[in-house]
């Protein structure tokens, strides 16, 4: 039987492992890029799978003055669709580190 002791360093070491492994994935997620767009690809947002913005694309033919309001609406679409896509990827590399860790699938860790 193991000691008290034992245990807690054992501990120690796996939270030192995930931990880690949540710094590795956070750094992988800001290079992993995804893109929104509205307006059936009038409108495109660049982002990071961690959710930095990287760039906005708007078709020429949307920059007319009577389309102000539907460019805003449209940029506010490709956000919403860029920040979903981000959701996601993370969602699904943070799932990659708890099978690596044995958990089962929907158990929740602490900051994921």
């Amino acid at each position: 039987m193991k000691s008290m002791e034992e245990m807690i360093a054992a501990a120690q070491k796996a939270a030192e492992t995930i931990q880690s492994q949540m710094g590795e994935t956070q750094a992988k997620l800001d290079n992993i890029e995804v893109e929104g767009s509205s307006g059936g690809g009038l409108v495109k947002v660049r982002a990071t799978a961690r959710g930095r913005i990287l760039g906005v694309a708007i078709d020429d033919s949307l920059m007319k003055p009577e389309e102000k309001q539907m460019v805003e609406d449209l940029v506010a679409a490709a956000f919403n669709d860029a920040r979903d896509k981000a959701d996601r990827v993370s969602a699904e590399e943070m799932a990659k580190i708890q099978q690596g860790m044995g958990l089962p699938p929907g158990m929740k860790l602490p900051g994921m």
